[in-house]
């Protein structure tokens, strides 16, 4: 059994199930690293494929991957971004992890982050991870878990 995936395969099954929900989006790139399939799409109706914070994005993507699975004969995963709205995401992430870092440093008090799902609060402890000024941690439960950024010590 190989743990080869095939990044074809991955891309017919994406643009199956994209163009029964919206047949005008359209793959714009596909790339391939170890176990993972990364694909952008381009739409017109980007909003009703990503959701409000991402949800609807994040449920295709789990579908897909589910579908590539069966698929694959090993382990593999399906990275998909709509618009580059999870690049545009990563991004703003990172820049509210040092924003949030800089000024819990410099007041030593707690800043408490919006609500995230598990993927965004990842990326915000990443970030800071190397930061010895700060602490990360996530509070909260389900919905409402979120990231708290602190004064180290």
């Amino acid at each position: 059994m190989s743990d080869k995936i095939d990044a074809k395969k991955i891309k017919k099954i994406a643009e199956e199930l994209l163009k029964k929900i919206d047949p005008e989006a359209k793959i714009v790139a596909v790339s391939e690293t170890d176990q993972t399939v990364a694909i952008g799409v381009k739409t017109d109706d980007a909003e009703a494929l990503i959701g409000q914070n991402g949800e609807t994005l994040q449920a295709i993507q789990h579908l897909l991957r589910v579908m590539a699975r069966k698929a694959c004969s090993g382990a593999c995963f399906v990275d998909l971004d709509i618009n580059d709205y999870r690049k545009k995401r990563k991004d703003y992430l990172k820049e509210l992890a040092i924003s949030s870092a800089d000024d819990a440093a410099l007041s030593k008090k707690e800043i408490s982050l919006p609500p995230m799902n598990s993927y965004e609060r990842r990326i915000i402890h990443m970030e800071l991870a190397e930061r010895r000024d700060v602490a990360t941690e996530s509070r909260g439960g389900d919905a409402e878990r979120r990231v708290v950024v602190k004064p180290a010590g």
